[in-house]
């Protein structure tokens, strides 16, 4: 045990250096040559290719969704657990590690590469839908019903509360463990180290950060197109612009600039700043809701979503005997593969950015505080669509019908809905920007053998990548393009599902051993010392 994680490898042995960038061979070249025959692939066909990456995503929903659901569980229960465990004691970088970001600017990160672009295009739409049965109903309760509204908020929370920062946590807590702890490098396949030791330096380390480089490029690629038709689809609404392709071909080049000059300035000049900026703007965004949305409801509504969240948990969380099988399907599994397909690059971000935290403190940060920041903020959008569509107000009254619009239909219900919605479109583009931004970092390190800081150059390619790939296949496929995309990176979240697993034993080998044996030889020197100095 004391030589578990021995081992001869330094980073970056194997890159190759030309061309201003550090490329790790053959992680780069592969993922390079796999990402731009997708492109082409998809764009000379793309219904074809979006019907067969609808297909394997059927296929991996239909027959697996058991496994996604039983996956969920386990990572929740299993962080729980460390919180509680004497391992949680364990600091992140060593004894002597010092944080290297504030807490808010460390949690203002995380939580705006985790999920805070998928709040502000959920949180009014995905309450509604569920409310007004536009894809199915949770657990089957009528719709447009106060017990159809309170299930509305809990299986909303269910979707965005423990499970899904579960999964990011046990991937971003493995990688920064085994690469400040163990001096591993801060790629995916570090992970199995425990397991199969340096063959995590051959080809089977080398298929699982080409995976990890597909799944980040494309399910950022696709945020990116969709996002910059909901941007456009706001911009329309709102100031009757045209949203069709060339509002959104523009958007993705100024998203896509305004990333490469955050990339380039690094990780506090660029993502932190903006991640600061764009959580001030939120919750300026959110205070405003509250004030003339709910009023004092509020209180209530936070009960209600959290009361009904903590009640439907454990029914939303069984995979046996299910009746909704339409929402089950529809919205939970593919949630459940859609998070998971996108944890390689978020979890690595979160532990890129999260050394000198102890394993509790990371645990409660990236678990706990987002989930109940979430039923805040959720109770407040959510809760003031569903009132409008209770009291017959608005747009919303009819149902949920362009799901990219239902936040600025219940805005112009509001006051001063012109200021407020245009705050929500520079937070949807700057929400973007950030998730570009930590995307791109993430993607350098993996591409450079697990170096921490690529060359400006490296950087600026997988940013510019992310922005062509999105913008090429709006241009040239339009929706078809985009939903092979998608369909392409959720479909990489079943086998991810195993990956996850895994790292959840080695990390609790990895944990176990470092209490063991590191941190107890600490103690035992410490001892030594202090009974020799007394001796004398």
């Amino acid at each position: 045990m004391r030589d578990l994680y021995k081992t001869d490898y330094e980073v970056g042995q194997d890159n190759i250096r030309t061309w201003g960038m550090d490329m790790h061979n053959p992680v780069f070249i592969i993922s390079s040559i796999l990402v731009l025959l997708f492109v082409i692939g998809t764009l000379i066909f793309p219904s074809e290719a979006k019907q067969a990456f609808d297909g394997s995503k059927g296929w991996s929903i239909d027959n697996f969704d058991w496994l996604f659901l039983v996956a969920g569980n386990i990572f929740v229960l299993f962080c729980l657990l460390l919180i509680v465990l004497p391992v949680g004691s364990i600091r992140l970088g060593g004894v002597d590690a010092k944080p290297e970001f504030s807490l808010i600017s460390w949690f203002a990160m995380l939580f705006a590469a985790g999920m805070g672009i998928g709040l502000m295009f959920w949180s009014v739409a995905e309450p509604a839908a569920y409310f007004s049965d536009w894809w199915g109903t949770p657990l089957g309760v009528a719709p447009r019903t106060p017990e159809g509204a309170d299930l509305a908020m809990g299986a909303t929370m269910f979707h965005w509360g423990l499970h899904p920062w579960a999964i990011y946590a046990v991937v971003a807590l493995s990688l920064a463990f085994f690469s400040y702890n163990k001096g591993l490098p801060l790629t995916i396949r570090s992970a199995f180290y425990p397991f199969i030791k340096d063959r995590s330096w051959g080809w089977f380390g080398h298929v699982i950060d080409v995976v990890a480089v597909m799944a980040t490029i494309f399910g950022l690629a696709t945020s990116l197109g969709f996002g910059a038709q909901q941007a456009a689809g706001g911009l329309g609404y709102l100031f009757g612009i045209d949203s069709g392709i060339n509002t959104q071909i523009a958007i993705i080049i100024g998203v896509t600039s305004i990333a490469i000059i955050s990339v380039v300035r690094g990780l506090d000049g660029g993502v932190k700043l903006l991640s600061n900026i764009n959580m001030l703007l939120a919750l300026a965004l959110l205070l405003f809701v509250i004030a003339v949305g709910v009023g004092l409801g509020i209180f209530s509504e936070i009960a209600r979503t959290a009361g009904a969240y903590a009640e439907n948990i454990i029914p939303l969380s069984n995979w046996i005997g299910r009746e909704d099988e339409k929402f089950y399907n529809g919205w939970t599994v593919f949630y459940w593969a859609w998070w998971i397909s996108w944890s390689p690059f978020v979890g690595m971000f979160i532990a890129r950015v999260s050394k000198g935290r102890t394993v509790r403190q990371f645990l409660v940060a990236v678990l706990l505080v987002p989930t109940l920041v979430t039923v805040v903020w959720m109770s407040a959008f959510g809760g003031a669509g569903i009132d409008q569509m209770q009291a017959g107000v608005g747009e919303l009254a009819d149902g949920v019908g362009e799901v990219s619009l239902a936040l600025f239909q219940m805005l112009a219900n509001l006051p001063w809905a012109m200021w407020t919605s245009s705050l929500a479109i520079v937070l949807v583009l700057v929400f973007f920007v950030t998730s570009s931004d930590s995307g791109s970092l993430v993607i350098d390190s993996i591409t450079a053998g697990g170096k921490l800081d690529a060359p400006v150059p490296q950087r600026i390619f997988w940013a510019t990548m992310e922005g062509l790939i999105a913008g090429a296949l709006l241009f040239g496929g339009g929706a078809d393009a985009l939903g092979a995309l998608q369909a392409a990176a959720i479909t990489v979240g079943l086998p991810f599902t195993l990956v996850l697993l895994a790292m959840c034993l080695a990390l609790y080998m990895g944990l176990s051993h470092e209490r063991r044996y590191v941190l107890g030889e600490g103690r035992s020197a410490k001892r030594d010392a202090a009974t020799a100095e007394s001796s004398a």
